[in-house]
C-alpha cells in the first residue's frame, strides 16, 4: 500500500472511532473525511455537504450512511474518473475505506442495494419526525420575537443551529434521492419541496439574501433594499432572454441577468456585483430618505449619486481624449439606462482581477462593451456580444481580460524575481499609460491581437544577452532607471533654488555685505547658473526617457527635445551675455549695454517664472489660464513648461490654504538662511581668503592638484561640510517649526486636555452633555434656553442617554480583562431613568464621600448650616453622594413601607425640608450622631438586596425598627408638639409592635438597584481617585473622554450614515496562539504564557477571576479543561501581534451600530419621545435586535483577505483552523482568499485559480458564498497589493479602512466612527476628501525601552507630523494603515494601493500618490485612534526601518514622485519633498556631512597643509571654531528631531511629565538607538538607488526579550554599520595622530566627539541593547558560536546562518550590474588616500616627497599579501607536503622577523612606524577587497577569489574581535549586566514587573 493510502487509512479510522479533532463554535465535533475533499473536483461543495450529512446520521442509521458515501463516491467517479486532479486519487482511496469499514460493521454479509432508495425515503420520514421538523421554525421565531428583550442569546443560537443543521440534512437526502430516482411518491414529494422552501436561508449569501430569502434576516424588508432590488429589475426597454436562460425560481430576472447572458460573465462575479450595486444603491436612498411607499421606489437623485461616483473617471478620461462618452447627452440617459452602465462597469471591475490595476484600461474596456450593448438593447431578442463569444461559448474573461492578463504576466514574468532593471519590462503603469492617448484606440475592439501592445517578450537568460532586443515593447511615458539623478530630475526646481540662494549668500558675504553696484552685478551671476542647471535638466530628460521613446507620443518626444534646444540656446546665450557684459565693466571708461541687456533679458525671464510658477497656482489665475488655452502662444508656453498626463492636472489649492503653506516655508526658508550666512558662510570667508592667498606652502606628500592652484583642496575640505550641512539643515528647521505648528494646531483641538484620572474625575459631570452633543444624534429643542429645573431634566436626559454607552464601554474593559469586577461597578453608571431629581453618577465618584461628609458634620457641630454645606459642596461629589443618599433612602423607604411607616418617613423628611429652609438643620437634628443612622441603614440596605426570605423580612423589619429608634431617640431635637397627633400615632404603633410589620420586599430591578447602590455609598470607605488601576484602561477612557470635546462633525442616526469595509490583508502570520506555542520555552525557559501572566499581572487576576478560576491556579489545571484552555488562547492572543486581536478590536464597528441603532431607533422624534421611558436606555439583547443586526450589516463589512487560507486548509495547518474558528464566532466576518485548483486538461495538469469568499457555516467549518475564476496567478506583482486586489470586489459601502493584521480596535473609538465617515461631506479644501487620516496608538511600548522608543517615535509622527501635513502643509500620504478611503473613487481609479514588482514595495504610499495626483485630498482626524503594533527589538527594528528605507530608495525613482515633483507648486513641492524621499535623502546626507567633515581633516593632517597654513597665519582658530561648530550641529540634528517628540509629551502629557519622559529617554540612551537608526536608513536608502534589492523583510511580530547571538547581531550589522563605524573611527585616529591642533586635546575633543559618539554607537548599539548582552556565560557561548560560524566552510544549500562563506556570498548578490560595480569601485578608491598620507609621515622616508616612496610601500603590502597566502594556504592541497609547508611557514615567519629587527636597527624605521603601516595598509587592504568583490565574476575567472575570499575572512574576524573584546571585558563586571537590564527594562521595573525572572529564566537552578 503507498505512503497516501496509509495515511488515508489512518485518518478514516480516527474518523471511525470519533477521535475528537476539534470542535466548532457550538461545540459540535469537526471529524472524518467530510472537510478533506479535494478543490480540484468541481462539485466539491455537494461531495462535501453529502460526506457531512452522512457523517451527521452515521450514528442514527449506519446503512443510510453507507449510501450517501456510495453515492459522493460516485460523483467523484464520475467528475474525474482518471483520478487525475491534485489529491484525487487518495481522496476516492480514503472514501472507498471508509465505505468497506462501514460494509465491515454490517452483520449481514450480503447487501440488498435495490433497497437503497426505499431506505432513504424511509429514513426522510423517519428523520423529519424525530426532529419535529414542522415545530422547528415556529419554535425559533417564537424566541427571536422575545429575544430582544429576554436577553437569551444561547438558546436562540441552538435552536438556530438546530434548524439549520436539520434542514442541511434534510437537503442532502432530498437531493440524493432525486439524484438516484425520478419515481419518489407524491406526498413524499410535496413533504420534500417544503422543506426545500424552509432552507432558503441555508443559500449561502453575503450580506443581503437576493437568492433565497429568509425570514430570519430582516434586512431584506428595509425599504430602500427593496427599492434598489425593485430599481434593477428586468424592464421593457432591455431585450428578450433566452428561454433556456435559466433564473433562480426564488427571485426574478433583473439586467445584471440581461449582462450575464450577452457578455458571459461569471455566474458568481454577477451575484457578487448584484449584491454590491444593491448594497451602494439602498445606503445612497437611505442617505436621501427612506421610502414610505408600500412598493418602494429608488430616488432619481439616489441614482445619479452613484452613477456619477462610479463612473467619474470615465467621463474625465472621455473629456482628456476628447471622445464622445457613451451617451450623446448626460441628461437624456434615463434611471435605468444609468443603472445598466453602473452594472455594467462593475461586473467588468469585478472580473478583471490584475486588470484592475489598470484603470483607463477597464474605462477603454467599459466604452466599447456599452457601445456593444447598446446594438444589442436594439435588438428584441439578446445575443451574445461579438467580442466575447467564442467556439467555447460567451466568456468575458476568456475573451477580453485573459489576452491583457498574459501580456502583463509575460513581462512579469520577464523581471527575473524583482532583480532585472525596472527599465527592461513593462510594470501595471506602463500598461496603464497607453490607454493615456489616443493610439489605444488602435486596438480595436474586438482586441487586435497583433498589435505590438500584446506583443510578450522573450523570456530573460544568461545567454540572451546579446540578442532578443527586437522582441521587448518600449516603456510607457516613464523609465525608472537606477540612478541619484532622480532626485534633481524630480525636483529640479528645489536644487536650483537652492544653489542660486548659496550663490547669492556667498557672493553677500565675500562683499562683506556692502550693497554696491559690483555686488549687484555678481549677485545677478544666479541668471547663468539657473539657465545652466535647467539645461542640465532637459538633459536628463532626454536621458530618462531612453527606453521609451520607440512607445511614446510623439508630441511628447518633441517636447523633450524642444526644450533640450531651447535651454541650451539660453544657456549659451545668457552665459555669454554675463561673460561679455563683465568683460565690457572691466574695460576703462566703459558703457553698460550689454549689461543693460542682461538685466532687460533677466528681468522678463523671471517675471514669467514666477508669473507661471507662483500665480497660476492659485485657482482664481489658473481658471483664468485655463480659459486662454484657446491661445495657441498660451498653450505652447504651458505645454513647453510642463507636459500633460491623464494624472496631475488641476493640483492647485484654495488660495487661503496656498497662503498658509507658503508662509509655512517662508519662516522655514527665512531661519535656514539666517543661519546658513551668519554661521556657516560668513564665517569661512577670511580664512577662505587667507588659504587662497598662501603660495609656496609645504606638502608633506607629493601634491597633484592644490600647489599651484590656490590650495584648491585645502579650501573644498573647509567648504565641503559647510556645503552638505548647508543642504541637509532646511529639514531640521522643518522639523522644529512644523513641531511648534503641530503643537499650536493640537492645543487647538484640545488633545491632552484630560490626561490624567484627576481630571477625569474633575470633568465628569459634563461628559454626558458633551457626548450629547457630538457622538449622539441631534435632538430637536434640546439646546433652547431654559431654567434651572429644566437644566436639572436635561442633565438627566443626558445622562440617560450616556449610561447605557459608557456603561457598554465599561463592560467591554472587563470582558478585555482590563479592570476587576470591583472596579466595573464603580465605573458602571446608573440608568438615570428613575425618580430621583438628580444625575446619578458612577460610584467611582462618589465612593468615601459619605463618610467624609459624615466625619465633616459629625465633627464641626458648632458651624453653622451655611458653613457646613459650603464645606461639603467644596467638592462637587461629595455634595452629589449627600443629595443622593438623602433622596434615595427616602425613595426606597416610601416604596418599602405603607401605612403609618410611611407616614413616619413623610413626617421626617418634612421636618428635615422645614428645617433646611429655616437654616436650623444642625440645632433641630443632632449631627453628631449621623453615624448610628448610616450604620442602621446600611445595615437594612444589607439585608434588602439579598433575596427574600422569612428570616430576611424579619431582619428587614428590625433593621427599620433600629432605624426609627436611633432617629426618634438619638437625633430627633425638633419640637414635636407642632405634628403630636402624627408621633402619638407612630410612638402608639410601636409601643404595640405593629409598626413596619407590612414591609414590601424590593422586587422591582431598577428599585433593587437602588438598594444595592446605596449600600456600596455608605458602606466603600476607600477613595476611588486611582480607580481603573490599569495604564491601559486609564489611557483609553481618557482619550474617548477628552475627544468628547474636540470639533468632530455631526453624527447622522445610523440609517443615514455612510457604509463602510474594514479591509485587512493576511498571509501566514499567527492567528491565534496554540497551546503548543504557549507551552513552549526558549533557551532561557521561558514560555509565552508566563512572559505574559509577569508582564501583564492585574490582567491575568481579572481573566482568571473572568473565567472563575482563583489567582493562585496552576496553569495545568486550566489546561485541563478544554473551554478555559480556548479562553487562555484568546486572552494571550490578545495580547500579541495577532489576526485574532485585529479581529477582535474592528468587529467592534458592528457592535457599536447594532448599540447605536437599537438605541437610537429610527428617527429623532422617536427618540424623544422614547426618551422619559425605560426602554430608551434599555440595552439588553441589543445584540439579538433583528432591525440593528440588518442595520449594522447594511452598513458595515469586514473582509480578511487570507491570501493563502486554501493551501492552509488542504495541509491542515492550525492557521486554517483557527481562521474558522475566528469566523464561527463572528458571524459578520467574511475571508477571502485565493484557491488553486489542480485540474487535467487534455492529459495535462491545469492550474486555475479562484478568488472565493466564505463565511463561518453551522458545522464549524466554511461555507462558499462566491467563487470568481481568474485568468491565472494572481500574484504577479508585490504579495500584499496582490492579495488587497483580489480580495477588494468582496468590500462593500462609500469607504473602505485598511488595517494591518498587527492592528487593534476599541468599542468606545467604534463610536466615533461615523462622525469620521461624515468628514467625507465636509469642507476640507477645494476638493472633498478622498482619503481620511487617522490618529493610531502605538501599543507595544510598554516593556522594554526599545519599544518605547520606537512608539514615541511613530507615535510623534502619526500624530503631530501628519496633524502638520495635513494642515497647513495638504500633502499628507497614506502611510499605511488605519486610513479610511472613499471606496468607489480609489476602486475606480486603480484601487488602494500599487503592486508593481520592487517599485511599489511600499506599496501603501503609493495609494496617497495616487490621490493626490487623480485630484484627491488627505485629510487628517485626531478626535479617533486605532490600536497598532511595531516592532519591539533592535533587529526587528532594523529590519523594518531598512524596509521602509529601501521602499523610500525605490520611490526615487518612480513616475509617482518625478510627477508630484514636477507638478505640485514649488512650496508643496518642498512639503513633499522633506517628508517623503527627502528625509531620507537629508538623513544620508548626514552621515555624508561627517565624512566630508573627517576626510577633510584627514586631508589637512596627511597632506601636511593644515600644519603649514597654521604656521603661516594664525587663522584657523576661526576654521577651527566654525569647523566645531558645524559638527556639533550634526550632533545637535539627533536634538532638534527630538523636538516633535518633546512638544507632543508636552502636550498630552503636561510639562512636567514630558520633561521627566524625555529626561528618562536620555539615561536610557535613546540619542544611541536614534544615531544607530540614521545608519540603518542611510545605508539602505542608498544602497537601493545604487544597486536595488529593496524587498518585504519579514520583521517577525512576537515577544522579543530574548537573548542575540553575537554572531546573529555581526551578520545584519557588518555591512550597514560596523563598516562604517571603523571607518570613521580610522579616520579620527589619523586627524588624532597626524593633525594640527591649536587647543590640543580640549580642541580635538570639540571637533571629534560627535563622530565619536556616532562611530561608537554604531558599533557596539547592538550589543547595548542586546537582553542579557553582558552577561558571562552567554557571552561565552556566543563566542563559540561566532567562532563555528566564521571558520565553517559551508557548500550548496548553506544557508548564511550557519557558514560565513555562504553569508558573504548573499552580502555581494545585491551588486549585479555595471553601473553598480564602477559605483562601488568609485567609492571604493577613498580606502587608499590612507596609505598614499600615512607613508610619506613615516620616519624612514624623512623629507621625501617622491612618489617612490609611495610605490615602495606597495611592494612592502605584496609582500605582506605573500606572507598572508603562505599562512593560509589551502590544508587540501598541502596533504601530501605537510612538512614541507610548515617548514616554509616557519621559515618565512623567521624571516619577516629578522628583516623587520634589521629595518627597525639599520634603518630610521620606528616602532610607531609600524603601527603607521598598520594603519596604512589596513583600509587598503579593505579596498581592494571591496573592487574585487565588485568585479567578482572577473576575479573568479582570474582565479584570485579564493585569495580574496580568505582576506574577507580574516577582515570580518578582525572586526568581530574588535567589537567583541570590550563587549566581554564588560561582561566580567556583574554590575555591568545588572545597569543594562535596568536600562532596557526601565518602563517594566517602575510598573514593578518582574522582568528579572524573564531574562534570568525559569528554569530552577538545581545547583544552589
Amino acid at each position: 500500500m503507498s505512503r497516501a493510502e496509509e495515511l488515508w487509512e489512518r485518518l478514516v479510522r480516527a474518523a471511525l472511532r470519533r477521535e475528537r479533532t476539534g470542535t466548532d463554535a457550538f461545540g459540535h465535533p469537526v471529524t472524518g473525511i467530510a472537510g478533506n475533499v479535494p478543490s480540484s473536483l468541481a462539485n466539491n461543495r455537494d461531495i462535501d455537504e453529502i460526506l457531512r450529512a452522512a457523517d451527521e446520521i452515521q450514528d442514527e442509521d449506519p446503512n443510510v450512511a453507507r449510501i450517501l458515501c456510495e453515492h459522493a463516491y460516485s460523483l467523484a467517479q464520475n467528475l474525474d474518473p482518471n483520478s487525475e486532479g491534485r489529491g484525487v486519487l487518495q481522496f476516492k482511496t480514503g472514501l472507498m475505506s471508509v465505505i468497506k469499514q462501514k460494509l465491515a460493521k454490517k452483520e449481514v454479509g450480503t447487501i440488498d442495494r435495490s433497497r437503497d432508495i426505499a431506505l432513504l425515503q424511509e429514513f426522510y420520514k423517519l428523520y423529519r419526525e424525530r426532529n419535529s421538523v414542522d415545530k422547528l421554525r415556529e419554535e425559533e421565531m417564537k424566541l427571536r420575537e422575545s429575544g430582544a428583550f429576554s436577553g437569551n442569546l444561547g438558546e436562540l443560537e441552538r435552536k438556530t443551529v438546530k434548524r439549520k443543521r436539520v434542514f442541511a440534512t434534510l437537503k442532502v437526502l432530498g437531493t440524493v434521492l432525486e439524484q438516484l430516482t425520478k419515481e419518489i411518491p407524491e406526498e413524499l414529494k410535496r413533504v420534500m419541496e417544503a422543506d426545500a422552501e424552509m432552507t432558503e436561508d441555508l443559500i449561502a449569501y453575503n450580506i443581503i439574501p437576493l437568492d433565497g430569502h429568509t425570514l430570519t434576516n430582516a434586512i431584506v424588508n428595509m425599504p430602500e433594499v427593496q427599492a434598489a432590488v425593485s430599481a434593477l429589475k428586468y424592464h421593457r426597454g432591455l431585450a428578450k432572454l433566452p428561454v433556456d436562460f435559466t433564473i433562480p425560481a426564488t427571485r426574478n430576472s433583473d439586467m445584471l441577468d440581461f449582462l450575464h447572458y450577452i457578455f458571459g460573465f461569471q455566474k458568481d462575479n454577477v451575484s457578487n456585483q448584484r449584491e454590491h450595486i444593491i448594497h451602494l444603491l439602498a445606503n445612497e436612498q437611505s442617505r436621501l430618505g427612506i421610502p414610505e411607499e408600500s412598493e418602494p421606489i429608488l430616488d432619481e437623485a439616489a441614482v445619479q449619486e452613484v452613477f456619477l461616483k462610479s463612473l467619474d473617471n470615465y467621463i474625465k478620461w472621455c473629456n482628456y481624449l476628447c471622445i464622445q462618452p457613451v451617451w450623446s447627452s448626460l441628461e437624456a440617459v434615463n434611471k435605468e439606462k444609468k443603472l445598466l452602465f453602473v452594472s455594467l462597469y462593475f461586473l467588468i471591475w469585478g472580473e478583471a482581477a490584475n486588470i484592475r490595476f489598470l484603470p483607463e484600461c477597464l474605462c477603454y474596456i467599459f466604452h466599447h462593451m456599452a457601445r456593444e450593448m447598446d446594438e444589442i438593447l436594439r435588438q428584441e431578442i439578446a445575443q451574445p456580444a461579438m467580442s466575447c463569444d467564442s467556439e467555447n461559448g460567451v466568456s468575458f474573461l476568456d475573451q477580453v481580460i485573459s489576452p491583457l492578463y498574459e501580456v502583463v504576466s509575460a513581462e512579469a514574468a520577464n523581471n527575473d524575481n524583482g532583480q532585472a532593471p525596472h527599465s527592461s519590462w513593462r510594470n501595471y503603469d506602463d500598461f496603464n499609460e497607453y490607454f493615456w492617448s489616443l493610439h489605444c484606440f488602435e486596438l480595436s475592439w474586438p482586441w487586435r491581437k497583433p498589435s505590438s501592445f500584446f506583443q510578450k517578450p522573450q523570456r530573460r537568460s544568461k545567454d540572451m544577452l546579446a540578442c532578443g532586443g527586437s522582441q521587448h515593447r518600449g516603456k510607457t511615458s516613464f523609465v525608472e532607471h537606477r540612478t541619484f539623478l532622480h532626485l534633481y530630475h524630480s525636483f529640479h526646481r528645489l536644487w536650483i533654488f537652492l544653489a542660486m540662494m548659496f550663490q547669492a549668500l556667498t557672493i553677500l558675504a565675500f562683499n562683506d555685505r556692502h550693497f554696491n553696484a559690483k555686488m549687484l552685478r555678481e549677485v545677478l551671476s544666479v541668471g547663468p547658473t539657473f539657465v545652466v542647471m535647467k539645461f542640465f535638466e532637459s538633459v536628463l530628460d532626454i536621458l530618462m526617457m531612453y527606453g521609451a521613446y520607440s512607445t511614446s507620443r510623439r508630441m511628447a518626444v518633441s517636447r523633450i527635445f524642444l526644450r533640450f534646444i531651447w535651454f541650451g540656446v539660453a544657456s549659451v546665450f545668457i552665459c555669454l551675455l554675463y561673460v561679455k557684459a563683465l568683460q565690457e565693466e572691466s574695460k576703462p571708461n566703459a558703457d553698460s549695454v550689454i549689461f543693460r541687456l542682461y538685466y532687460i533679458v533677466i528681468g522678463i525671464y523671471a517675471s514669467i517664472q514666477f508669473f507661471i510658477s507662483f500665480l497660476l497656482r492659485m485657482p482664481a489665475f489658473h481658471l483664468l489660464t485655463n480659459q486662454c488655452d484657446r491661445w495657441p502662444l498660451i498653450r505652447f508656453v504651458k505645454w513647453m513648461r510642463q507636459e500633460r498626463y491623464y494624472v496631475g492636472r488641476g493640483m492647485y489649492e484654495r488660495t487661503t490654504d496656498f497662503i498658509k503653506y507658503m508662509f509655512f516655508w517662508l519662516v522655514v526658508l527665512c531661519g535656514k538662511f539666517s543661519f546658513a550666512y551668519f554661521l556657516q558662510i560668513q564665517p569661512l570667508v577670511k580664512p577662505t581668503r587667507a588659504i587662497v592667498e598662501m603660495n609656496n606652502l609645504s606638502y608633506s606628500w607629493h601634491d597633484f592638484v592644490s600647489k599651484n592652484n590656490h590650495n584648491a583642496l585645502a579650501v573644498a575640505s573647509l567648504w565641503g561640510p559647510v556645503v552638505a550641512i548647508y543642504l541637509l539643515d532646511i529639514y531640521v528647521f522643518y522639523t522644529i517649526v512644523s513641531a511648534v505648528w503641530g503643537f499650536l494646531l493640537g492645543a487647538r483641538d484640545r488633545l491632552g486636555e484630560i490626561r490624567s484620572l484627576e481630571a477625569l474625575h474633575k470633568l465628569f459631570e459634563q461628559f454626558p452633555g458633551a457626548f450629547m452633543n457630538n457622538l449622539h444624534v441631534p435632538l430637536p429643542n434640546r439646546t433652547r434656553q431654559s431654567s434651572s429645573s429644566e437644566d436639572v431634566e436635561k442633565n438627566k436626559v443626558d445622562a440617560a442617554q450616556f449610561a447605557p454607552f459608557w456603561n457598554e464601554i465599561i463592560k467591554n474593559l472587563r470582558e478585555e480583562d482590563y479592570i476587576t469586577n470591583f472596579e466595573m461597578e464603580l465605573l458602571l453608571m446608573p440608568k438615570n431613568s428613575g425618580d430621583l431629581p438628580m444625575v446619578q453618577m458612577p460610584l467611582f465618584l462618589l465612593a468615601s464621600k459619605i463618610f467624609l461628609a459624615k466625619d465633616i458634620a459629625a465633627v464641626e457641630t458648632r458651624d453653622s448650616q451655611d458653613e457646613l454645606w459650603e464645606r461639603i459642596s467644596r467638592d462637587d461629589y461629595m455634595k452629589y453622594a449627600v443629595q443622593e443618599c438623602y433622596h434615595t433612602i427616602k425613595l426606597i423607604l416610601t416604596k418599602i413601607l405603607d401605612g403609618e411607616g410611611r407616614m413616619w418617613v413623610e413626617r421626617i423628611y418634612a421636618d428635615i425640608h422645614r428645617s433646611i429652609e429655616d437654616r436650623n438643620i444642625h440645632v433641630d437634628f443632632q449631627l453628631s450622631r449621623l453615624p448610628l443612622v448610616i450604620s442602621r441603614v446600611t445595615a437594612l440596605t444589607g439585608i434588602l438586596k439579598g433575596a427574600e426570605t422569612p428570616e430576611m423580612e424579619e431582619g428587614a423589619v428590625k433593621a427599620v425598627q433600629d432605624l426609627y429608634d436611633v432617629v426618634r431617640h438619638d437625633v430627633l431635637s425638633i419640637n414635636m408638639r407642632e405634628h403630636y397627633e402624627t408621633w402619638n400615632i407612630l410612638s402608639k404603633a410601636r409601643t404595640e409592635g405593629s409598626l413596619f410589620t407590612k414591609l414590601k420586599w424590593p422586587k422591582d430591578a431598577e428599585l433593587r438597584a437602588l438598594v444595592k447602590r446605596l449600600h456600596s455609598l455608605l458602606t466603600i470607605k476607600d477613595s476611588a481617585a486611582n480607580i481603573p488601576k490599569n495604564l491601559e484602561a486609564r489611557r483609553r477612557l481618557e482619550f474617548f473622554t477628552n475627544s468628547l470635546f474636540m470639533e468632530m462633525p455631526k453624527p447622522k442616526p445610523v440609517r443615514k450614515t455612510l457604509s463602510f469595509s474594514v479591509f485587512t490583508p493576511y498571509y501566514s502570520e499567527t492567528v491565534l496562539y496554540s497551546v503548543t506555542e504557549l507551552q513552549k520555552k526558549n533557551e532561557d525557559g521561558i514560555s509565552v504564557l508566563f512572559y505574559l501572566q509577569k508582564i501583564y499581572p492585574d490582567e491575568w487576576r481579572n481573566f482568571l477571576a473572568r473565567i472563575g478560576w482563583d489567582e493562585n491556579t496552576p496553569d495545568s489545571v486550566i489546561w485541563d479543561s478544554p473551554n478555559e484552555t480556548l479562553e487562555l488562547r484568546f486572552w494571550a492572543s490578545y495580547r500579541g501581534q495577532t489576526l485574532a486581536r485585529t479581529v477582535r478590536g474592528m468587529m467592534y464597528y458592528r457592535k457599536a451600530l447594532m448599540l447605536q441603532t437599537y438605541l437610537e431607533k429610527t428617527t429623532p422624534e422617536d427618540l424623544e419621545a422614547a426618551v422619559s421611558s425605560n426602554d430608551a436606555t434599555e440595552t439588553q439583547g441589543f445584540e439579538l435586535s433583528p432591525e440593528a443586526r440588518a442595520q449594522a450589516d447594511l452598513k458595515f463589512t469586514y473582509v480578511v483577505t487570507c491570501q493563502i487560507y486554501g493551501k492552509q486548509k488542504e495541509e491542515q495547518k492550525p492557521e486554517a483552523a483557527d481562521i474558522a474558528l475566528l469566523m464561527q464566532r463572528n458571524e459578520a466576518l467574511r475571508v477571502a482568499f485565493i484557491d488553486v485548483v489542480e485540474t487535467s486538461k487534455d492529459g495535462k495538469a491545469h492550474t486555475e485559480f479562484y478568488s472565493k469568499l466564505v463565511k463561518a457555516d453551522i458545522n464549524g467549518k466554511d461555507k462558499e458564498i462566491y467563487s470568481i475564476k481568474l485568468p491565472g496567478n494572481p500574484k504577479l506583482g508585490e504579495g500584499k497589493p496582490e492579495n488587497q486586489n483580489h480580495a477588494i470586489v468582496f468590500t462593500r459601502g462609500n469607504a473602505v479602512q485598511t488595517i494591518d493584521m498587527n492592528q487593534d480596535n476599541y468599542f468606545e473609538e467604534a463610536l466615533k466612527m461615523r462622525n469620521l465617515l461624515e468628514e467625507f461631506g465636509s469642507d476640507h479644501g477645494i476638493r472633498p476628501p478622498t482619503i481620511l487620516g487617522v490618529r493610531e496608538h502605538v501599543f507595544t511600548g510598554s516593556v522594554s525601552s526599545l519599544a518605547s522608543f520606537m512608539s514615541n517615535q511613530e507615535g510623534s509622527f502619526v500624530t503631530m507630523g501628519q496633524r502638520v501635513l495635513a494642515n497647513p502643509l495638504k500633502i499628507r500620504m497614506h502611510y499605511g494603515h488605519p486610513d479610511v478611503f472613499d471606496r468607489v473613487f480609489h476602486i475606480t481609479r486603480g484601487g488602494i494601493s500599487k503592486a508593481s514588482r520592487v517599485i511599489n514595495i511600499s506599496e501603501d504610499i503609493f495609494a496617497g500618490f495616487n490621490s493626490t495626483l487623480r485630484q484627491g485630498n488627505i485629510t487628517h482626524h485626531e478626535y479617533i485612534q486605532v490600536g497598532k503594533g511595531r516592532d519591539v527589538g533592535l533587529n526587528q527594528i532594523a529590519l523594518f526601518e531598512g524596509k521602509v528605507a529601501g521602499g523610500n530608495g525605490e520611490q526615487v525613482l518612480s513616475r509617482d514622485v518625478y510627477r508630484l515633483g514636477q507638478l505640485l507648486d514649488f512650496f508643496r513641492m518642498m512639503s513633499f519633498y522633506y517628508t517623503t524621499v527627502g528625509y531620507y535623502f537629508c538623513t544620508m546626507l548626514t552621515v555624508l556631512t561627517v565624512y566630508a567633515f573627517l576626510y577633510g581633516k584627514a586631508y589637512l593632517a596627511l597632506s601636511g597643509v593644515g600644519e603649514a597654513i597654521e604656521e603661516r597665519a594664525q587663522i584657523l582658530q576661526n576654521t577651527s571654531l566654525s569647523a566645531a561648530l558645524n559638527t556639533q550641529f550634526l550632533f545637535q540634528i539627533g536634538i532638534f528631531s527630538a523636538v516633535p517628540m518633546i512638544l507632543g509629551f508636552i502636550l498630552e502629557q503636561g510639562f512636567l511629565k514630558a520633561i521627566v519622559s524625555f529626561v528618562t529617554m536620555q539615561f536610557q540612551l535613546c540619542t544611541i538607538f536614534f544615531t544607530f537608526s540614521l545608519g540603518t536608513r542611510t545605508h539602505y536608502f542608498g544602497r537601493t538607488i545604487l544597486h536595488g534589492g529593496a524587498g518585504y523583510k519579514a520583521t517577525g511580530r512576537g515577544f522579543v526579550v530574548r537573548h542575540i547571538k553575537f554572531a546573529e547581531n555581526y551578520r545584519l550589522y557588518s555591512r550597514s554599520h560596523f563598516v562604517k563605524g571603523f571607518e570613521v573611527v580610522l579616520l579620527l585616529i589619523v586627524y588624532l595622530a597626524y593633525g594640527y591642533n591649536v587647543g590640543g586635546a580640549i580642541g580635538y575633543i570639540l571637533l571629534s566627539i560627535s563622530s565619536w559618539f556616532m562611530a561608537l554607537s554604531w558599533l557596539f548599539a547592538p550589543y547595548l541593547f542586546n537582553p542579557s548582552g553582558f552577561e558571562w556565560q552567554k557571552v561565552v557561548e556566543d563566542f563559540k558560536d561566532w567562532t563555528n560560524w566564521l571558520l565553517y566552510r559551508g557548500g550548496i544549500g548553506v544557508k548564511g546562518e550557519e557558514s560565513w562563506e555562504a553569508w558573504w556570498d548573499e552580502e555581494l548578490i545585491h551588486i549585479r550590474t555595471l553601473g553598480g560595480r564602477i559605483a562601488e569601485t568609485i567609492l571604493s578608491l577613498r580606502f587608499f588616500i590612507f596609505q598614499y598620507g600615512i607613508v610619506y609621515k613615516l620616519h624612514l622616508q624623512k623629507s621625501d616627497t617622491s612618489l617612490t616612496v609611495y610605490g615602495l610601500s606597495w611592494i612592502v603590502l605584496a609582500v605582506l599579501i605573500i606572507l598572508f597566502k603562505v599562512f593560509t594556504f589551502s590544508q587540501k592541497i598541502s596533504v601530501n607536503f605537510q612538512l614541507l609547508l610548515r617548514f616554509i611557514q616557519g621559515l618565512s615567519f623567521l624571516l619577516a622577523l629578522a628583516g623587520l629587527a634589521v629595518a627597525v636597527a639599520l634603518t630610521d624605521l620606528s616602532i610607531p612606524d609600524i603601527f603607521a603601516c598598520i594603519l596604512a595598509f589596513v583600509p587598503t587592504g579593505w579596498g581592494i577587497l571591496s573592487i574585487a568583490a565588485a568585479w567578482k565574476p572577473i576575479v573568479k575567472k582570474v582565479g584570485l577569489w579564493k585569495s580574496i575570499r580568505s582576506l574577507a575572512r580574516l577582515y570580518d574576524a578582525g572586526m568581530g574581535m574588535l567589537i567583541f573584546i570590550p563587549v566581554a571585558f564588560s561582561s566580567w563586571f556583574p554590575f555591568v549586566s545588572t545597569f543594562q537590564t535596568r536600562l532596557m527594562f526601565n518602563q517594566a521595573f517602575s510598573r514593578g514587573l518582574e522582568i528579572s525572572l524573564i531574562l534570568a529564566g525559569n528554569n530552577p537552578n538545581t545547583e544552589l
